[in-house]
Protein backbone atom coordinates (compact mmCIF):
# COMPACT_ATOMS: atom_id res chain seq x y z
CA UNK A 1 0.00 0.00 0.00
CA UNK A 2 1.08 3.62 -0.42
CA UNK A 3 1.66 4.26 3.31
CA UNK A 4 4.85 2.25 3.50
CA UNK A 5 6.90 4.06 0.80
CA UNK A 6 5.76 7.45 2.09
CA UNK A 7 6.69 6.53 5.66
CA UNK A 8 10.12 5.28 4.66
CA UNK A 9 10.68 8.38 2.54
CA UNK A 10 10.08 10.61 5.58
CA UNK A 11 12.42 8.48 7.65
CA UNK A 12 15.20 8.75 5.09
CA UNK A 13 14.71 12.51 4.79
CA UNK A 14 14.77 12.92 8.58
CA UNK A 15 17.88 10.78 9.00
CA UNK A 16 19.79 12.68 6.32
CA UNK A 17 20.25 15.53 8.77
CA UNK A 18 23.31 13.70 10.05
CA UNK A 19 24.38 11.45 7.15
CA UNK A 20 23.47 10.60 3.61
CA UNK A 21 22.41 7.10 4.41
CA UNK A 22 21.49 6.85 8.08
CA UNK A 23 19.47 3.70 7.48
CA UNK A 24 22.52 1.73 6.29
CA UNK A 25 24.63 3.22 9.07
CA UNK A 26 22.13 1.99 11.63
CA UNK A 27 22.08 -1.50 10.16
CA UNK A 28 25.86 -1.62 10.45
CA UNK A 29 25.76 -0.37 14.03
CA UNK A 30 23.37 -3.06 15.24
CA UNK A 31 25.55 -5.85 13.92
CA UNK A 32 28.91 -4.40 14.93
CA UNK A 33 30.51 -6.49 17.71
CA UNK A 34 31.62 -5.01 21.00
CA UNK A 35 34.95 -3.48 20.15
CA UNK A 36 37.82 -5.79 20.94
CA UNK A 37 41.51 -5.50 20.31
CA UNK A 38 42.09 -7.74 17.34
CA UNK A 39 39.14 -9.27 15.64
CA UNK A 40 38.99 -10.12 11.92
CA UNK A 41 36.54 -8.16 9.76
CA UNK A 42 33.03 -9.53 9.90
CA UNK A 43 32.33 -12.14 7.26
CA UNK A 44 29.51 -10.62 5.16
CA UNK A 45 27.95 -14.07 4.81
CA UNK A 46 27.67 -14.41 8.56
CA UNK A 47 26.59 -10.78 8.80
CA UNK A 48 23.71 -11.39 6.42
CA UNK A 49 22.34 -14.24 8.50
CA UNK A 50 22.93 -12.33 11.69
CA UNK A 51 20.84 -9.43 10.39
CA UNK A 52 18.05 -11.86 9.58
CA UNK A 53 18.19 -13.23 13.12
CA UNK A 54 18.20 -9.74 14.63
CA UNK A 55 15.24 -8.81 12.46
CA UNK A 56 13.35 -11.84 13.71
CA UNK A 57 14.09 -10.88 17.30
CA UNK A 58 12.77 -7.37 16.72
CA UNK A 59 9.47 -8.62 15.33
CA UNK A 60 8.55 -11.35 17.85
CA UNK A 61 6.03 -10.56 20.59
CA UNK A 62 7.44 -9.30 23.89
CA UNK A 63 6.30 -12.36 25.75
CA UNK A 64 8.91 -14.49 23.94
CA UNK A 65 12.16 -14.65 25.93
CA UNK A 66 15.65 -14.24 24.48
CA UNK A 67 17.75 -17.37 24.11
CA UNK A 68 19.05 -17.77 27.63
CA UNK A 69 21.01 -20.99 27.24
CA UNK A 70 23.17 -22.69 24.68
CA UNK A 71 20.41 -25.11 23.63
CA UNK A 72 17.88 -22.30 23.07
CA UNK A 73 20.50 -20.32 21.20
CA UNK A 74 21.33 -23.32 19.00
CA UNK A 75 17.66 -23.89 18.14
CA UNK A 76 17.09 -20.24 17.27
CA UNK A 77 20.18 -20.01 15.06
CA UNK A 78 20.16 -23.43 13.45
CA UNK A 79 20.36 -21.89 9.97
CA UNK A 80 23.13 -19.44 10.77
CA UNK A 81 25.84 -21.73 9.45
CA UNK A 82 24.24 -22.58 6.11
CA UNK A 83 26.78 -20.58 4.17
CA UNK A 84 27.57 -20.94 0.51
CA UNK A 85 30.99 -20.72 -1.10
CA UNK A 86 30.53 -17.29 -2.65
CA UNK A 87 32.84 -14.97 -0.73
CA UNK A 88 31.85 -11.93 -2.77
CA UNK A 89 28.36 -11.71 -1.29
CA UNK A 90 27.72 -8.43 0.52
CA UNK A 91 25.02 -6.08 1.76
CA UNK A 92 24.07 -5.13 -1.77
CA UNK A 93 23.14 -8.70 -2.71
CA UNK A 94 19.50 -9.43 -3.60
CA UNK A 95 19.10 -11.73 -0.59
CA UNK A 96 19.86 -8.85 1.71
CA UNK A 97 17.45 -6.53 -0.04
CA UNK A 98 14.46 -8.85 0.37
CA UNK A 99 13.45 -7.52 3.76
CA UNK A 100 9.70 -7.71 4.28
CA UNK A 101 7.67 -4.62 5.11
CA UNK A 102 7.27 -5.48 8.79
CA UNK A 103 11.01 -5.76 9.27
CA UNK A 104 11.57 -2.51 7.37
CA UNK A 105 8.99 -0.65 9.46
CA UNK A 106 10.37 -1.99 12.75
CA UNK A 107 13.92 -1.06 11.76
CA UNK A 108 12.89 2.35 10.54
CA UNK A 109 11.07 3.05 13.80
CA UNK A 110 14.21 2.13 15.69
CA UNK A 111 16.17 4.56 13.48
CA UNK A 112 13.89 7.41 14.49
CA UNK A 113 14.08 6.46 18.15
CA UNK A 114 17.88 6.34 18.20
CA UNK A 115 18.14 9.52 16.15
CA UNK A 116 15.86 11.41 18.53
CA UNK A 117 17.92 10.22 21.51
CA UNK A 118 21.08 11.51 19.86
CA UNK A 119 19.47 14.90 19.23
CA UNK A 120 18.20 15.15 22.79
CA UNK A 121 21.59 14.19 24.32
CA UNK A 122 24.28 15.81 22.18
CA UNK A 123 26.75 15.72 25.05
CA UNK A 124 27.28 12.00 24.37
CA UNK A 125 28.98 12.93 21.11
CA UNK A 126 31.19 15.82 22.17
CA UNK A 127 34.39 13.98 21.23
CA UNK A 128 33.15 12.28 18.08
CA UNK A 129 32.82 13.13 14.44
CA UNK A 130 30.18 10.48 13.78
CA UNK A 131 27.00 9.41 15.53
CA UNK A 132 27.18 6.70 18.16
CA UNK A 133 24.14 4.54 18.92
CA UNK A 134 22.60 5.33 22.28
CA UNK A 135 23.20 1.85 23.64
CA UNK A 136 26.86 1.68 22.57
CA UNK A 137 29.25 1.10 25.46
CA UNK A 138 32.88 2.28 25.41
CA UNK A 139 35.13 1.43 28.34
CA UNK A 140 37.66 4.22 28.69
CA UNK A 141 41.28 3.58 29.47
CA UNK A 142 42.89 5.10 32.53
CA UNK A 143 45.76 6.10 30.25
CA UNK A 144 43.63 8.53 28.23
CA UNK A 145 44.90 11.71 29.84
CA UNK A 146 48.49 10.96 29.00
CA UNK A 147 47.70 9.66 25.53
CA UNK A 148 45.73 12.75 24.57
CA UNK A 149 48.74 14.91 25.44
CA UNK A 150 51.50 12.75 24.01
CA UNK A 151 49.78 11.43 20.88
CA UNK A 152 47.80 14.37 19.49
CA UNK A 153 49.53 13.96 16.14
CA UNK A 154 48.69 10.25 15.83
CA UNK A 155 44.91 10.50 15.73
CA UNK A 156 44.93 11.04 11.96
CA UNK A 157 47.53 8.42 11.17
CA UNK A 158 45.38 5.34 10.71
CA UNK A 159 42.27 5.93 8.58
CA UNK A 160 40.97 2.45 9.35
CA UNK A 161 39.88 3.54 12.81
CA UNK A 162 37.89 6.45 11.42
CA UNK A 163 35.47 4.03 9.82
CA UNK A 164 34.33 2.70 13.19
CA UNK A 165 31.52 4.13 15.29
CA UNK A 166 33.83 5.11 18.11
CA UNK A 167 34.64 8.52 19.56
CA UNK A 168 37.63 10.15 17.87
CA UNK A 169 40.55 9.35 20.16
CA UNK A 170 44.32 9.43 19.84
CA UNK A 171 45.75 6.06 18.84
CA UNK A 172 48.48 4.57 21.01
CA UNK A 173 51.54 3.70 18.90
CA UNK A 174 51.91 0.04 17.92
CA UNK A 175 55.28 -0.29 19.61
CA UNK A 176 55.03 0.92 23.20
CA UNK A 177 57.36 3.80 23.94
CA UNK A 178 58.99 4.30 27.33
CA UNK A 179 56.67 7.23 27.99
CA UNK A 180 53.71 4.84 27.67
CA UNK A 181 55.05 2.87 30.62
CA UNK A 182 54.63 5.80 33.00
CA UNK A 183 51.52 6.41 35.03
CA UNK A 184 48.87 8.74 33.60
CA UNK A 185 49.98 12.35 33.63
CA UNK A 186 53.69 11.59 34.02
CA UNK A 187 56.25 13.45 31.89
CA UNK A 188 57.30 11.76 28.62
CA UNK A 189 60.64 10.66 30.12
CA UNK A 190 61.02 10.67 33.89
CA UNK A 191 64.24 10.43 35.84
CA UNK A 192 63.15 6.98 36.99
CA UNK A 193 62.77 5.75 33.40
CA UNK A 194 66.16 7.16 32.44
CA UNK A 195 67.67 5.36 35.42
CA UNK A 196 66.01 2.08 34.39
CA UNK A 197 67.27 2.41 30.84
CA UNK A 198 70.79 3.06 32.08
CA UNK A 199 70.61 0.01 34.34
CA UNK A 200 69.58 -2.16 31.39
CA UNK A 201 72.47 -0.87 29.34
CA UNK A 202 74.93 -1.60 32.12
CA UNK A 203 73.59 -5.15 32.50
CA UNK A 204 73.76 -5.80 28.78
CA UNK A 205 77.27 -4.42 28.42
CA UNK A 206 78.79 -6.66 31.07
CA UNK A 207 81.03 -9.38 29.71
CA UNK A 208 78.68 -11.98 31.19
CA UNK A 209 75.15 -10.64 31.55
CA UNK A 210 73.44 -11.64 34.80
CA UNK A 211 70.28 -13.22 33.38
CA UNK A 212 68.56 -13.45 36.77
CA UNK A 213 69.03 -9.73 37.30
CA UNK A 214 67.93 -9.05 33.72
CA UNK A 215 64.71 -11.00 34.32
CA UNK A 216 64.05 -9.05 37.49
CA UNK A 217 64.51 -5.74 35.67
CA UNK A 218 62.40 -6.88 32.71
CA UNK A 219 59.37 -8.04 34.70
CA UNK A 220 57.79 -4.53 34.90
CA UNK A 221 58.56 -3.85 31.24
CA UNK A 222 61.58 -3.45 28.97
CA UNK A 223 62.50 -0.05 27.48
CA UNK A 224 61.96 0.06 23.74
CA UNK A 225 65.59 0.91 23.01
CA UNK A 226 66.95 -2.31 24.53
CA UNK A 227 64.00 -4.65 23.97
CA UNK A 228 65.42 -6.50 20.92
CA UNK A 229 68.68 -7.57 22.60
CA UNK A 230 66.85 -8.28 25.88
CA UNK A 231 64.33 -10.58 24.19
CA UNK A 232 67.09 -12.47 22.40
CA UNK A 233 68.81 -13.09 25.74
CA UNK A 234 65.68 -13.97 27.74
CA UNK A 235 64.45 -16.41 25.09
CA UNK A 236 67.76 -18.29 25.17
CA UNK A 237 68.58 -17.41 21.58
CA UNK A 238 71.73 -15.47 22.53
CA UNK A 239 74.39 -16.47 25.08
CA UNK A 240 75.05 -14.33 28.15
CA UNK A 241 78.69 -13.88 27.17
CA UNK A 242 79.11 -10.78 25.00
CA UNK A 243 82.11 -12.16 23.11
CA UNK A 244 80.09 -15.12 21.80
CA UNK A 245 77.02 -13.17 20.69
CA UNK A 246 78.23 -11.97 17.29
CA UNK A 247 79.39 -15.41 16.19
CA UNK A 248 76.21 -17.02 17.55
CA UNK A 249 74.00 -14.61 15.60
CA UNK A 250 75.96 -15.18 12.43
CA UNK A 251 75.84 -18.96 12.78
CA UNK A 252 72.12 -19.16 13.63
CA UNK A 253 71.13 -16.82 10.82
CA UNK A 254 73.12 -18.83 8.29
CA UNK A 255 71.57 -22.01 9.66
CA UNK A 256 68.06 -20.66 9.17
CA UNK A 257 68.68 -19.69 5.55
CA UNK A 258 70.23 -23.10 5.05
CA UNK A 259 66.84 -24.52 6.04
CA UNK A 260 65.22 -22.24 3.46
CA UNK A 261 67.43 -23.57 0.69
CA UNK A 262 66.93 -27.16 1.81
CA UNK A 263 63.20 -27.27 2.55
CA UNK A 264 61.29 -24.30 1.13
CA UNK A 265 61.02 -25.63 -2.42
CA UNK A 266 59.24 -28.70 -1.03
CA UNK A 267 56.15 -26.57 -0.31
CA UNK A 268 54.88 -27.53 -3.77
CA UNK A 269 55.24 -31.25 -3.12
CA UNK A 270 52.04 -33.18 -2.60
CA UNK A 271 52.62 -34.15 1.05
CA UNK A 272 53.36 -30.50 2.01
CA UNK A 273 50.73 -28.76 -0.10
CA UNK A 274 48.05 -28.78 2.61
CA UNK A 275 50.42 -27.24 5.15
CA UNK A 276 51.58 -24.51 2.80
CA UNK A 277 48.04 -23.79 1.61
CA UNK A 278 46.79 -23.28 5.17
CA UNK A 279 49.71 -20.97 5.97
CA UNK A 280 49.08 -19.04 2.76
CA UNK A 281 45.42 -18.58 3.75
CA UNK A 282 46.14 -17.53 7.35
CA UNK A 283 48.88 -14.96 6.70
CA UNK A 284 46.60 -12.21 5.30
CA UNK A 285 44.31 -12.69 8.32
CA UNK A 286 47.17 -11.84 10.70
CA UNK A 287 46.43 -8.40 12.21
CA UNK A 288 44.36 -7.31 9.19
CA UNK A 289 43.97 -3.73 10.45
CA UNK A 290 47.73 -3.06 10.63
CA UNK A 291 49.16 -2.03 7.24
CA UNK A 292 52.62 -3.42 8.06
CA UNK A 293 51.37 -7.00 7.95
CA UNK A 294 49.54 -6.55 4.65
CA UNK A 295 52.73 -5.80 2.73
CA UNK A 296 53.60 -8.63 0.30
CA UNK A 297 57.23 -8.74 1.40
CA UNK A 298 56.25 -9.15 5.06
CA UNK A 299 53.77 -11.89 4.18
CA UNK A 300 56.45 -13.75 2.24
CA UNK A 301 58.72 -13.59 5.29
CA UNK A 302 55.96 -14.99 7.51
CA UNK A 303 55.25 -17.79 5.04
CA UNK A 304 58.89 -18.91 5.08
CA UNK A 305 59.12 -18.75 8.89
CA UNK A 306 55.95 -20.77 9.45
CA UNK A 307 56.61 -23.34 6.73
CA UNK A 308 60.15 -24.06 7.92
CA UNK A 309 58.96 -24.38 11.51
CA UNK A 310 56.20 -26.79 10.48
CA UNK A 311 58.61 -28.95 8.46
CA UNK A 312 61.03 -29.17 11.38
CA UNK A 313 58.27 -30.03 13.90
CA UNK A 314 56.27 -32.86 12.31
CA UNK A 315 54.71 -33.89 15.64
CA UNK A 316 52.48 -30.86 15.50
CA UNK A 317 53.03 -29.30 12.09
CA UNK A 318 51.40 -25.97 11.41
CA UNK A 319 48.27 -25.17 13.44
CA UNK A 320 46.10 -22.08 13.02
CA UNK A 321 47.08 -19.55 15.66
CA UNK A 322 50.83 -20.08 15.38
CA UNK A 323 50.86 -17.36 12.72
CA UNK A 324 49.97 -14.79 15.39
CA UNK A 325 52.97 -15.73 17.51
CA UNK A 326 55.44 -14.46 14.90
CA UNK A 327 54.18 -10.87 14.95
CA UNK A 328 55.53 -9.62 18.32
CA UNK A 329 59.03 -10.86 17.52
CA UNK A 330 58.91 -9.39 14.03
CA UNK A 331 57.80 -5.97 15.32
CA UNK A 332 60.38 -5.90 18.12
CA UNK A 333 63.30 -6.84 15.85
CA UNK A 334 62.07 -4.44 13.17
CA UNK A 335 62.07 -1.61 15.74
CA UNK A 336 65.83 -2.10 16.07
CA UNK A 337 66.21 -0.52 12.63
CA UNK A 338 63.25 1.91 12.68
CA UNK A 339 63.01 4.98 14.90
CA UNK A 340 59.38 5.77 14.11
CA UNK A 341 56.30 3.68 14.86
CA UNK A 342 56.38 0.63 12.63
CA UNK A 343 52.67 0.08 11.95
CA UNK A 344 52.86 2.00 8.65
CA UNK A 345 56.54 1.46 7.88
CA UNK A 346 57.44 0.29 4.37
CA UNK A 347 59.89 -2.58 4.83
CA UNK A 348 61.19 -2.19 1.28
CA UNK A 349 63.20 0.75 2.65
CA UNK A 350 65.38 -1.68 4.60
CA UNK A 351 68.42 -3.40 3.16
CA UNK A 352 68.39 -7.10 2.32
CA UNK A 353 70.78 -7.86 5.19
CA UNK A 354 68.49 -6.13 7.70
CA UNK A 355 65.45 -8.05 6.50
CA UNK A 356 67.33 -11.35 6.64
CA UNK A 357 68.42 -10.64 10.22
CA UNK A 358 64.86 -9.78 11.30
CA UNK A 359 63.47 -12.92 9.63
CA UNK A 360 66.02 -15.31 11.12
CA UNK A 361 65.81 -13.84 14.63
CA UNK A 362 62.00 -13.98 14.53
CA UNK A 363 62.14 -17.64 13.51
CA UNK A 364 64.52 -18.72 16.27
CA UNK A 365 62.80 -16.78 19.06
CA UNK A 366 59.38 -18.08 18.01
CA UNK A 367 60.84 -21.60 17.98
CA UNK A 368 62.15 -21.13 21.53
CA UNK A 369 58.69 -20.00 22.66
CA UNK A 370 56.90 -22.93 20.99
CA UNK A 371 59.33 -25.44 22.48
CA UNK A 372 57.73 -24.72 25.85
CA UNK A 373 54.10 -24.99 24.71
CA UNK A 374 54.25 -27.48 21.85
CA UNK A 375 51.67 -29.75 23.48
CA UNK A 376 49.19 -26.95 22.72
CA UNK A 377 49.52 -27.81 19.04
CA UNK A 378 49.96 -31.59 18.87
CA UNK A 379 47.07 -33.89 17.93
CA UNK A 380 43.86 -33.00 19.84
CA UNK A 381 45.80 -30.11 21.45
CA UNK A 382 45.98 -31.71 24.95
CA UNK A 383 47.93 -28.78 26.39
CA UNK A 384 45.08 -26.38 25.69
CA UNK A 385 42.49 -28.82 27.02
CA UNK A 386 44.38 -29.09 30.34
CA UNK A 387 44.86 -25.33 30.64
CA UNK A 388 41.19 -24.57 29.98
CA UNK A 389 40.19 -27.11 32.62
CA UNK A 390 42.67 -25.59 35.09
CA UNK A 391 41.22 -22.13 34.34
CA UNK A 392 37.72 -23.39 35.09
CA UNK A 393 38.84 -24.86 38.43
CA UNK A 394 40.73 -21.70 39.33
CA UNK A 395 37.83 -19.35 38.53
CA UNK A 396 35.42 -21.55 40.51
CA UNK A 397 37.54 -20.86 43.60
CA UNK A 398 38.42 -17.19 43.15
CA UNK A 399 34.99 -15.99 41.92
CA UNK A 400 32.25 -18.54 42.42
CA UNK A 401 29.57 -16.07 41.35
CA UNK A 402 31.03 -15.69 37.85
CA UNK A 403 31.56 -19.45 37.61
CA UNK A 404 27.94 -20.18 38.56
CA UNK A 405 26.75 -17.50 36.12
CA UNK A 406 28.45 -19.42 33.30
CA UNK A 407 26.90 -22.67 34.45
CA UNK A 408 23.44 -21.12 34.67
CA UNK A 409 23.53 -20.07 31.02
CA UNK A 410 25.44 -23.19 29.87
CA UNK A 411 28.58 -21.31 28.81
CA UNK A 412 31.52 -23.68 28.58
CA UNK A 413 35.00 -22.31 29.25
CA UNK A 414 36.26 -24.05 26.12
CA UNK A 415 33.95 -21.86 24.02
CA UNK A 416 35.90 -18.69 24.82
CA UNK A 417 39.13 -19.71 26.59
CA UNK A 418 40.36 -22.02 23.84
CA UNK A 419 41.37 -18.98 21.81
CA UNK A 420 42.95 -17.37 24.89
CA UNK A 421 45.27 -20.37 25.24
CA UNK A 422 45.79 -21.07 21.55
CA UNK A 423 46.74 -17.45 20.71
CA UNK A 424 48.13 -16.40 24.13
CA UNK A 425 45.49 -13.63 24.38
CA UNK A 426 46.77 -12.01 21.18
CA UNK A 427 43.25 -11.83 19.71
CA UNK A 428 41.97 -10.13 22.86
CA UNK A 429 44.66 -7.44 23.25
CA UNK A 430 46.22 -4.83 20.98
CA UNK A 431 49.65 -5.80 19.70
CA UNK A 432 51.33 -3.08 21.77
CA UNK A 433 49.87 -4.69 24.90
CA UNK A 434 50.99 -8.16 23.79
CA UNK A 435 54.56 -6.90 23.45
CA UNK A 436 54.45 -5.48 26.98
CA UNK A 437 52.87 -8.70 28.26
CA UNK A 438 55.64 -10.77 26.71
CA UNK A 439 58.27 -8.69 28.52
CA UNK A 440 56.93 -10.28 31.68
CA UNK A 441 56.28 -13.74 30.20
CA UNK A 442 59.93 -14.00 29.20
CA UNK A 443 60.96 -12.89 32.68
CA UNK A 444 58.82 -15.51 34.43
CA UNK A 445 59.80 -19.17 34.76
CA UNK A 446 57.46 -20.98 32.35
CA UNK A 447 55.78 -17.68 31.58
CA UNK A 448 54.05 -18.76 28.38
CA UNK A 449 52.95 -22.14 29.72
CA UNK A 450 52.26 -21.63 33.44
CA UNK A 451 51.98 -17.93 34.30
CA UNK A 452 49.67 -17.40 31.33
CA UNK A 453 46.98 -19.39 33.16
CA UNK A 454 46.86 -16.82 35.98
CA UNK A 455 46.88 -13.94 33.50
CA UNK A 456 43.81 -15.46 31.83
CA UNK A 457 42.07 -15.82 35.20
CA UNK A 458 42.83 -12.21 36.12
CA UNK A 459 41.71 -11.09 32.65
CA UNK A 460 38.38 -12.90 33.01
CA UNK A 461 37.64 -11.59 36.49
CA UNK A 462 38.40 -8.03 35.38
CA UNK A 463 35.19 -8.17 33.34
CA UNK A 464 33.05 -9.69 36.10
CA UNK A 465 30.59 -6.78 36.19
CA UNK A 466 30.01 -6.90 32.44
CA UNK A 467 29.73 -10.70 32.59
CA UNK A 468 27.15 -10.65 35.36
CA UNK A 469 25.13 -8.00 33.52
CA UNK A 470 24.65 -10.38 30.58
CA UNK A 471 21.75 -12.74 31.13
CA UNK A 472 21.70 -14.95 28.07
CA UNK A 473 24.08 -17.30 26.30
CA UNK A 474 24.42 -15.24 23.15
CA UNK A 475 25.22 -12.03 25.00
CA UNK A 476 27.85 -13.74 27.14
CA UNK A 477 29.61 -15.30 24.14
CA UNK A 478 29.60 -12.03 22.20
CA UNK A 479 31.09 -10.19 25.16
CA UNK A 480 33.77 -12.78 25.90
CA UNK A 481 34.84 -13.01 22.27
CA UNK A 482 34.97 -9.23 21.72
CA UNK A 483 36.16 -7.70 24.98
CA UNK A 484 36.64 -3.92 24.66
CA UNK A 485 40.41 -3.57 25.12
CA UNK A 486 41.22 -1.50 22.04
CA UNK A 487 42.29 1.51 24.12
CA UNK A 488 44.38 -0.44 26.61
CA UNK A 489 47.96 0.58 27.26
CA UNK A 490 50.84 -0.43 29.49
CA UNK A 491 49.12 0.78 32.63
CA UNK A 492 46.23 -1.65 32.20
CA UNK A 493 48.62 -4.49 31.41
CA UNK A 494 50.64 -3.67 34.52
CA UNK A 495 47.54 -3.95 36.70
CA UNK A 496 46.53 -7.19 35.00
CA UNK A 497 49.98 -8.71 35.60
CA UNK A 498 49.98 -7.61 39.24
CA UNK A 499 46.66 -9.39 39.82
CA UNK A 500 47.92 -12.47 37.96
CA UNK A 501 51.01 -12.57 40.16
CA UNK A 502 48.82 -12.34 43.27
CA UNK A 503 46.77 -15.31 42.06
CA UNK A 504 49.90 -17.28 41.26
CA UNK A 505 51.34 -16.55 44.70
CA UNK A 506 48.12 -17.83 46.32
CA UNK A 507 47.44 -20.92 44.21
CA UNK A 508 50.51 -22.08 42.28
CA UNK A 509 52.16 -23.84 45.21
CA UNK A 510 48.86 -25.09 46.66
CA UNK A 511 47.02 -26.77 43.78
CA UNK A 512 44.67 -28.64 46.12
CA UNK A 513 43.47 -25.30 47.43
CA UNK A 514 41.47 -24.62 44.26
CA UNK A 515 40.21 -28.14 43.71
CA UNK A 516 36.76 -29.03 44.88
Amino acid sequence: MSFTPFFLYNITLHASLNSRNYFCQFLKSIIQPVYGAQHPPLDPRLTKNFIKERSKVNTVPLKNKKASSFHEFARNTSDAWDIGDDEEEDFSSPSFQTLNSKVALATAAQVLENHSKLRVKPERSQSTTSDVPANYKVIKSSSDAQLSRNSSDTCLRNPLHKQQSLPLRPIIPLVARISDQNASGAPPMTVREKTRLEKFRQLLSNQNTDLDELRKCSWPGVPREVRPITWRLLSGYLPANTERRKLTLQRKREEYFGFIEQYYDSRNEEHHQDTYRQIHIDIPRTNPLIPLFQQPLVQEIFERILFIWAIRHPASGYVQGINDLVTPFFVVFLSEYVEEDVENFDVTNLSQDMLRSIEADSFWCMSKLLDGIQDNYTFAQPGIQKKVKALEELVSRIDEQVHNHFRRYEVEYLQFAFRWMNNLLMRELPLRCTIRLWDTYQSEPEGFSHFHLYVCAAFLIKWRKEILDEEDFQGLLMLLQNLPTIHWGNEEIGLLLAEAYRLKYMFADAPNHYRR
